[in-house]
């Protein structure tokens, strides 16, 4: 047997993982007194392990999430309205693949960007795409890609991606052109893609400031009728877990 020209070919194949479990098998004794289906078995499944470990670094990649959050580390102790059990629900991604939405409201400092991003996390391992934006910052890259001659490459990218995050939704005025474009984001997602809103405002006063009545109903005519809702409350987490570690640093002096 060729065993380097048929190590070439498989590196030739991008099958880099698979190589190497070969190789590793032809140079140890332990592989030796298995069946030759399991031997192969072995190399499939280190191949197509590593191959899904980088289609899932991509997708984070793309995802631009503004913290590293994951489901396990979400905190179900803290007093702010979150049920566990409709989060863990969530975690399955069945509203993803219904293209329902997802509006995350309450105080600053309570977790929305956290839990959004856990989500989109979650979202990203389960083999959907997902893009994080903050709102603030989502209607000057629309504007810029309209000057640059890229808007209809970012609108659709924009409507292929299967979770939109929109983070800190409306914390600052829309203007007309603004709130155009987010419509025309929104309708474009809207029944095809999952968006997930994070918000101080409750959601009872974003057609106000929105602004301009009839674009406000269509945004959140397409945004709330199919979404799901978490309204937390309580308390900063931030300003507790700054106000520990003063308190641990007193200790220490």
């Amino acid at each position: 047997m060729l065993r380097q020209p048929t190590i070439d070919k498989m590196l030739a194949m991008k099958m880099g993982a698979m190589a190497e479990l070969f190789q590793l098998q032809l140079s140890t004794s332990q592989y030796a007194d298995l069946p030759f289906e399991d031997r192969v078995g072995m190399m499939i499944e280190a191949e197509y392990t590593a191959r899904e470990q980088r289609k899932l670094t991509r997708r984070l990649q793309r995802a631009k999430l503004r913290v590293a959050a994951c489901m396990e580390d979400v905190d179900f102790k803290a007093s702010r309205g979150l049920d566990r059990q409709v989060v863990l629900s969530l975690g399955l991604c069945e509203w993803l693949r219904q293209n329902l939405n997802l509006l995350i409201t309450g105080p600053t400092g309570t977790g929305k960007t956290f839990l959004a991003c856990a989500l989109a996390h979650r979202a990203c391992r389960s083999g959907f795409t997902a893009l994080y934006v903050r709102a603030a910052r989502f209607p000057h890259q629309l504007a810029v890609a309209r000057g640059d001659g890229s808007y209809s490459r970012l609108m659709n990218r924009l409507a292929r991606t299967n979770l939109l995050v929109i983070d800190d939704w409306l914390l600052t005025p829309l203007n007309d052109m603004e709130r155009r474009d987010i419509l025309e984001v929104i309708e474009d997602r809207h029944e095809r893609a999952s968006t997930l809103i994070a918000s101080q405002l409750p959601i009872s006063a974003w057609h106000q400031a929105l602004g301009e009545a009839t674009v406000a109903d269509s945004i959140c005519d397409r945004l709330v009728h199919a979404a799901y809702k978490i309204k937390l409350t309580g308390r900063s987490l931030r300003k507790a877990a700054a106000a520990a570690k003063l308190r641990d640093a007193d200790k220490t002096t």
